[in-house]
């Protein structure tokens, strides 16, 4: 059951990115010119079948281009996906697999792996990059580890010893050393765990998976520095994965991804940033392929092989929705808003998440509270009784 579960390992990167599922007979490299000051999560979406032109009335505002070129394209090792990717920019890496001979075990080597970067240079002034996802196991609380006879940094069936981290422990202590070595007067401008992103990974792993019980983390951090004579700034994220009783110890790295820009450019970037990540299509096939051959690395039984190609309709059938409602969840967290329905129009409205009560009335007026008790249509000083509480909107999955 425990490679079964890798067979997922898409889901989460797909979480972070809010995909889609490519469409059949699509091709896997279009062009698109948008106004990426204004481009909306379901613009970006149907940006693969035709090429938009909107007007870019704010764009010159956010000192970026009026129009900017988008290419579609395939990951280049194993065609598992495709993106827009701004027209010229550099795309490498890609898919991975591990040799379990080299490794020393096959714990990294049933799953795939994504290394994947998007560059605007070759220096990578302008990048966004996906870092591979990779097991490891604390063994503080084994016999074996006990005994000393597997310290800190050794190799256990193919995945490194070592203490869990927290996500942010991850992120400060691992990625971003590893991903900036010769980063100068380093200084964090933000980090902050995000517990309900975690429940969103954690809700979707049980809607797909309802035996299993894994336990997530979640954490973004931005951070200020200095690298060959330019200063950055490079927001971090990750997720952390926990086994359970299922690996004992056993905790991995989830959708590990940071992105950079020259510090007086990396609000203008979002947009672009935005449309990219949004605009992730997985193929089907190669998900399907991916899981049955994980099965078979992993010698699950004959039975789930069965299911196998099931498992994959239901996936692309499902994960549209899912990523979408968990981007956008992400999107509303990191902005400290919320989604409400409004109980006249049954709209879904965006507000702020700072209070724990809202109402509305049919004009539009809008009442924010933490006062459970206080109800505006019995306020005096407000003569009104059309007002109704507004009520949080339904999360997908329930």
């Amino acid at each position: 059951m425990r490679q079964y579960t890798l067979g997922l390992f898409f889901l989460p990167f797909l979480l972070v990115c809010g995909g889609q599922t490519e469409s059949k007979g699509e091709s896997s490299e279009s062009s698109t010119q948008v106004d990426a000051a204004r481009s909306s999560p379901s613009e970006a979406q149907g940006q693969a079948r035709q090429t938009t032109h909107l007007e870019a009335s704010t764009a010159s505002e956010r000192g970026i281009a009026h129009t900017v070129r988008f290419v579609r394209k395939a990951e280049p090792r194993e065609r598992a996906f495709d993106l827009l990717v701004p027209q010229g920019w550099l795309v490498e890496g890609g898919i991975v697999r591990i040799d379990p001979t080299a490794q020393g075990g096959p714990a990294q080597s049933i799953e795939a792996k994504l290394d994947f970067a998007l560059k605007k240079d070759q220096m990578g002034s302008v990048m966004m990059k996906w870092v591979p996802e990779l097991m490891y196991i604390d063994m503080r609380f084994s016999p074996a580890g006990q005994m000393g006879m597997f310290p800190q940094g050794s190799n256990y069936a193919g995945m490194t010893v070592w203490p869990k981290l927290s996500a942010l422990e991850f992120l400060s202590r691992v990625v971003f050393p590893k991903a900036r070595p010769h980063a100068q007067t380093v200084q964090v401008v933000e980090q902050r765990a995000l517990p309900k992103v975690a429940k969103q990974f954690q809700d979707a792993q049980r809607a797909m998976m309802p035996g299993l019980a894994l336990s997530y983390d979640v954490a973004i951090m931005t951070v200020s520095y200095r690298e060959g004579g330019t200063q950055y700034r490079e927001t971090f994220f990750t997720g952390i994965e926990d086994y359970g009783y299922l690996i004992p110890g056993g905790w991995k790295n989830k959708s590990t991804f940071f992105a950079r820009a020259p510090a007086d450019e990396f609000v203008q970037w979002e947009p672009v940033a935005g449309i990219i990540l949004r605009s992730v299509r997985l193929n089907p096939k190669w998900v399907t392929g991916e899981i049955r051959g994980q099965i078979t690395r992993g010698q699950i039984a004959a039975d789930v092989i069965r299911d196998i190609n099931r498992i994959g309709q239901e996936i692309a059938d499902h994960q549209t929705k899912t990523n979408a409602e968990i981007n956008n969840d992400t999107f509303l967290t990191l902005t400290e808003q919320e989604e409400y329905v409004n109980p006249f129009t049954n709209e879904v409205e965006t507000g702020s998440n700072q209070w724990e009560n809202r109402w509305t009335n049919p004009g539009g007026d809008v009442i924010y509270t933490n006062d459970e008790h206080y109800d505006p249509n019995v306020d005096v000083n407000l003569n009104r009784s059309d007002f109704k509480r507004t009520p949080v909107r339904p999360r997908f999955p329930q």
